[in-house]
């Protein structure tokens, strides 16, 4: 199951949680190369954009968690589609 995440951190200083802000990488890391994070992107002013690749809502949900205990903030939740799959839906639509 595919979804976007969009983050907004609480405001607080950028130096103030530079070290969070580094653990978050290296937490991403290995969830990119086995494949449940398709791409990250630092958003600006601040927070992230990722799309997530899990198998359940309840993984999805224990990966934010995880997220938020090491930077709190507000998720934004957009289910996706695969594009392969939203096209073959549209061709049998015909």
């Amino acid at each position: 199951m595919l979804f976007l995440v969009l983050s907004e951190p609480r405001p607080e200083r950028p130096s103030e949680v530079a070290h969070h802000r580094q653990a978050f990488w290296a937490w991403l890391a290995p969830q990119q190369q086995a494949g449940s994070v398709r791409g990250a992107w630092a958003r600006v002013p601040r927070g992230m954009a990722v799309v997530f690749d899990v198998p359940s809502n309840e993984v999805l949900h224990a990966r934010l968690t995880e997220w938020a205990e090491m930077i709190p903030a507000r998720f934004e939740i957009h289910p996706l589609i695969d594009p392969a799959a939203a096209q073959a839906a549209l061709s049998q639509a015909r």
